[in-house]
């Protein structure tokens, strides 16, 4: 041992070790409440595809962080979809969002959102108190990056969020406007069944059929490209929690999600959850059993805002029958609209647990509340376990099918007028089936698998529509029935296929009708279409020829051989009028060699994607076609056609141990001006790739973009 002596006094000083070791001591301590410190700090950790990764040590404080985060990255648009959710945008910005306003008032979803959360569980009312917190929050610190003129909508609370689910649910996805307005006394039930605009696969395989021997699942929906259809891609890790997947905008849990154990994804099912009521009306109310009933009546006041500031005052009256509110009236007849779910609040709550859940028993606890409106669940897990449920509020109806309960109901009569919804045990499900796999892409449950799993004369006729499958459906059914062993990679790669099945049902026919019974054009686009590889690939010759065939065609008589459930996958088929479709197949010849100067033009000079600055040669099409890989594309001035839709968020998961997944958001993460990752997954989309999903802690830092500590 030595000792340092001051040269002052010449006293030995306290040994130098002595010193060194309570450095090293009051640094180790002081580190250790540092790392204790940093750890019940609440983060969010963006990575390099502006995906948000929320680390909380509570749950309260993760919501708050995915309000943040949401407003991050998509703040301009949740401000204007909450004041539309509030019925008060026509208010903020103008005539153009008077109709709007005056559907959401009409029903009653601002009232019934303070209702909702008054009916919340208390714990979960706190949550949403903290996600609409953190969005107040995020504006409190950067509110030069939030547009002017939505901020006129802050603060907002939780019942806005509560509003904005109930008009994305049930005014959007159950019922929405168009439907109202389309509805006729002969629908196409398949139409009508699957609303506009809204589609999906889904993919749940056993281990049986599987190459590693684990479960695996493809969460894959179609919605437009804009508006409240957004997808937002998250990460949430909490005691309890640690979820991965989606939600749609401004929805504070994930609707679609994977954890260490399970996933789940959703489709659009053929569900009917809405009537709409034909009232007879006389002496200022309406005919019910035989007698004449008076409406209850409310009087509103909608505030319009004119272009020089000023505020004009809309009246609104509100009248409601014993069915529900009066959306329509015309040549002395009212439309009254009938709705599921709008006593049943829980929707947020219940996929909240979803995602917390470890395995079937305690995902299944939180499906029997039913407080989902609808959407197909198809369900992974890591046990081996796949499941198809047929979800949703199904209203108990006492006649009819499915097509009778699609058109205008007589409201005349207590006989119509349901009260009661089918309890969990009554709807659709298969669990573990003999088959392997399970498939949904719009298509009734009778179609989830084959051998057939659930059989139809078992349920209610008005519960699903019978007899049909549609092209997308088969396809997505065969790429699975055909492959006994399917590997992740092969399931990505099925996934992005642009196969069209309607072409592999008539393309034969028509080469040869065209050769035997066509003009000089015809025979030279049978050329090109027997050259075709069947895909709609950006670089495939014969796909746009094809396509402008299938529009010119008149698709009620198309088919020689209709659908039949005995024959799912090579029905229907054949040519029945093999004239008319030749003379068909010349109309599009000669478009498209006008439009595009050769038959053989490649299908993304033609198709595009378009996002922002870009603008991508597009691979992928129509449901009509017969594609997996769907997209829905609108024609633009310059003879081109832009995807609008289609084809959002992806989810390939692998329940090994750990968990192995891929994902995509077709348009990117955000669409705030500045934020992070606008649109820089669509090079990906394009190439037909998906990129990793990055979980652990570890592949985060790696891979990071930015930080927010609370």
């Amino acid at each position: 041992m030595f000792s340092v002596v001051s040269k002052q006094t010449g006293f030995k000083t306290r040994p130098l070790r002595m010193l060194l070791l309570f450095t090293l001591v009051f640094t180790l301590l002081t580190g250790i409440h540092s790392l204790a410190a940093e750890s019940k700090k609440t983060e969010i950790l963006w990575d390099t595809y502006g995906v948000p990764h929320i680390y909380s040590q509570n749950a309260k404080e993760l919501f708050h962080a995915f309000g943040w985060a949401q407003m991050q990255s998509h703040g301009n648009l949740i401000l204007r979809l909450y004041g539309q959710a509030r019925g008060q945008a026509a208010e903020y910005w103008g005539e153009d969002y008077l109709e709007s306003d005056q559907w959401v008032q009409t029903l009653g979803v601002p009232d019934r959102a303070r209702q909702w959360y008054k009916m919340q569980t208390p714990t979960f009312r706190r949550y949403l108190d903290a996600f609409a917190d953190g969005i107040n929050a995020y504006v409190k610190e950067h509110g030069e990056l939030i547009d002017d003129e939505v901020e006129t909508v802050l603060p907002v609370s939780a019942v806005d969020v509560l509003a904005h689910l109930q008009r994305v649910l049930h005014f959007t996805f159950v019922v929405n406007p168009d439907h109202i307005e389309d509805i006729s006394e002969e629908p196409d039930s398949a139409s009508a069944a699957s609303g506009q605009k809204m589609g999906s696969n889904g993919w749940a395989i056993a281990p049986s059929r599987s190459a590693s021997g684990n479960a695996m699942l493809l969460a894959n929906p179609h919605l437009l490209w804009s508006d409240l259809f957004l997808w937002y891609e998250a990460q949430l890790t909490a005691p309890g929690i640690d979820a991965y997947g989606a939600s749609l905008v401004g929805i504070p849990v994930l609707s679609i999600a994977f954890n260490d154990y399970q996933g789940w994804t959703h489709t659009v099912n053929t569900h009917d959850g809405w009537d709409a009521y034909e009232l007879t009306l006389a002496n200022e109310g309406y005919q019910f059993d035989g007698k004449v009933r008076a409406f209850e009546t409310e009087e509103r006041t909608l505030k319009v805002r004119q272009a020089d500031g000023t505020l004009r005052q809309e009246p609104l009256i509100v009248r409601r029958s014993v069915h529900g509110p009066i959306v329509t009236q015309k040549d002395g007849k009212a439309i009254a609209l009938r709705v599921v779910g709008l006593d049943q609040p829980g929707a947020l709550e219940e996929w909240w647990d979803m995602a917390r859940a470890k395995n079937l028993g305690e995902f299944e606890a939180a499906l029997k509340r039913l407080q989902i409106p609808m959407f197909t669940v198809i369900y992974a897990d890591r046990d081996g376990h796949i499941l198809h449920l047929f979800n949703g509020q199904v209203p108990v109806r006492t006649q009819g099918d499915f097509e009778s309960w699609s058109r205008i109901i007589p409201g005349d009569t207590s006989a119509t007028l349901w009260t009661k919804l089918h309890p969990y045990r009554d709807l659709p499900r298969v669990l573990d089936p003999a088959s392997g796999w399970l498939q949904n892409a719009n298509d009734p449950p009778w179609t989830t698998t084959f051998p057939p799993a659930i059989n139809a004369d078992n349920y209610p006729p008005y519960m699903a529509p019978q007899g049909f499958m549609s092209f997308r459906a088969q396809r997505s059914a065969r790429m699975l029935a055909e492959d006994e062993r399917i590997s992740f990679e092969e399931m990505v790669e099925y996934k992005h296929s642009t196969r069209m099945e309607l072409a592999d049902r008539l393309l034969d026919d028509l080469i040869a009708a065209a050769r035997q019974e066509g003009g000089e054009l015809a025979r030279r686009a049978a050329d090109v279409l027997s050259d075709w590889d069947r895909q709609a690939d950006a670089d495939s010759r014969g796909a746009v020829l094809f396509a402008f065939w299938e529009q010119a065609v008149d698709s009620s008589t198309l088919f020689a051989v209709p659908w039949n459930e005995n024959s799912p996958f090579s029905t229907p088929n054949g040519l029945a009028d093999p004239p008319s479709a030749v003379a068909a197949l010349e109309a599009a010849a000669t478009k498209v060699e006008a439009d595009y100067g050769a038959l053989d033009v490649p299908w993304g000079e033609v198709f595009r994607l378009r996002v922002g600055d870009a603008d991508l040669p597009a691979n992928g099409g129509a449901d009509d076609l017969g594609i997996f890989r769907a997209l829905w594309f609108v024609p633009s001035e310059d003879k081109q056609f832009e995807a609008i839709g289609g084809e959002s968020y992806v989810a390939a998961i692998e329940f090994s141990n750990p968990v192995r997944a891929m994902a995509l958001t077709s348009y990117g993460n955000a669409t705030q001006p500045g934020a992070l990752n606008k649109g820089e997954q669509l090079q990906l989309f394009a190439n037909k790739q998906l990129r990793p999903v990055w979980r652990s802690r570890q592949e985060i830092e790696e891979n990071l973009a930015g930080r927010k500590v609370f």
